[in-house]
């Protein structure tokens, strides 16, 4: 195990799980490369706060966790794999060996819609910012936001609806609010108590609701479904987001990588896994990309010769829902990508913090101050 190689491309949630949760299970009997064309691991996941309270994004650098675990961290991008050969090939012409590989690459995004405003984590909530200015001048007083029907993590834009509300509110102004989505019922992954809980919320904020439902927008300022016309005079959307379809690696539906529930990319030697948004798993969220990580490098460990061969993952998800008031905490197993034996919670099971709840790099980040010193020890570049 001692002259063992692991590659992990991604410096996301699912990267940096990983990387923390193998320290933990081999110690230093491993060396580790973590490749990602970032510096700097930002916590996405509170990024609809940001039109709300500017700079609540943390940054922590990339070159600190390597640091930290002993791991170098090459700044390049992933361009092809060659599983025969066990080797990565990077845009800048590297070639890296490796004994195992995690992919933890996350997903492409695009706009589903040509005629709506994007809101992405990618971008700290810039786009929305300018929505909730000209609402707040009293410019806007109808926004549409509008879930697309491709795969999808829908509970940011339930956020920014019901963040919206209270800051109208707040305001003394009136602005019509409407939700449009192609879920049965809201927060579908996580089951009927998230969802009826989500419906109260909505309607307590004077959000008017429609759900089941395919939206078009043909027009900038106007939905449509089935018979209905939906006029409003901002319309607020998601990212579809597809697989990184990396060649030499196996591609399903929409270029997202195959795996199986040990988190093992079929097809390629037993020695590549793969965790996070960039996998097949129908539901994308930090928190079930966290666990998949755990499974990966249990089973990466145990192909070093360390530890017994990790049971099958069997998802629960975890999240919070932010309303601009007080969050609500849900939970609920995920089988074939719905959610069962659903929780909903007003008091906080996990860390607070933890809008994503990942075992090692909750702790690990609530001791990591996000504005220190940036570490650069082993980068290369």
């Amino acid at each position: 195990m001692a002259d063992s190689h692991l590659v992990i491309c991604g410096g996301g949630i699912a990267g940096i799980e990983a990387l923390l949760r193998l320290r933990r299970l081999v110690g230093e009997g491993v060396r580790v490369t973590l490749l990602s064309p970032e510096s700097e691991f930002a916590y996405r996941p509170l990024s609809v706060l940001e039109p709300f309270a500017p700079e609540s994004i943390r940054r922590y650098p990339l070159g600190r966790i390597a640091s930290d675990t002993g791991a170098s961290l090459v700044m390049d991008r992933l361009v092809r794999v060659d599983t025969g050969a066990c080797k990565v090939h990077t845009d800048a012409g590297r070639e890296l060996a490796y004994d195992a590989l995690l992919l933890a690459l996350g997903a492409e995004e695009s706009s589903p819609f040509g005629h709506a405003h994007l809101f992405t984590d990618r971008d700290c909530g810039r786009s929305f910012g300018t929505i909730l200015q000209d609402i707040e001048q009293g410019h806007v007083d109808a926004v549409a936001f509008v879930v697309p029907t491709w795969p999808v993590w829908p509970v940011p834009l339930y956020e920014l609806a019901l963040m919206t509300a209270e800051r109208v509110r707040s305001l003394g102004m009136r602005a019509r609010i409407t939700f449009i989505t192609p879920e049965p019922r809201p927060l579908k992954a996580f089951g009927q108590a998230a969802g009826e809980a989500t419906l109260r919320l909505l309607a307590q904020a004077g959000i008017t609701l429609y759900t089941g439902v395919i939206p078009q927008v043909p027009a900038p300022q106007l939905v449509t479904f089935d018979e209905t016309r939906v006029e409003t005079q901002r319309i607020v959307t998601l990212p579809k987001v597809s697989g990184p379809g990396v060649p030499g690696i196996p591609a399903g539906t929409a270029w997202f990588i195959p795996i199986d529930e040990r988190c093992l990319v079929p097809g390629t030697g037993g020695r590549v896994f793969a965790a996070g948004d960039a996998t097949d798993f129908p539901v994308k969220h930090g928190g079930i990309g966290a666990q998949q990580a755990d499974t990966a490098a249990a089973g990466i460990a145990h192909l070093l010769g360390v530890g017994e061969r990790p049971a099958p993952l069997r998802p629960v998800i975890h999240g919070t829902l932010l309303t601009g008031d007080r969050p609500l905490y849900l939970a609920a197993r995920v089988i074939d990508g719905l959610g069962w034996h659903s929780h909903v919670h007003e008091q906080p099971p996990w860390p607070a913090r933890q809008k994503v709840v990942a075992e090692e790099l909750g702790p690990y980040l609530a001791n990591l101050d996000p504005v220190s010193t940036r570490v650069e020890a082993g980068v290369r570049r």
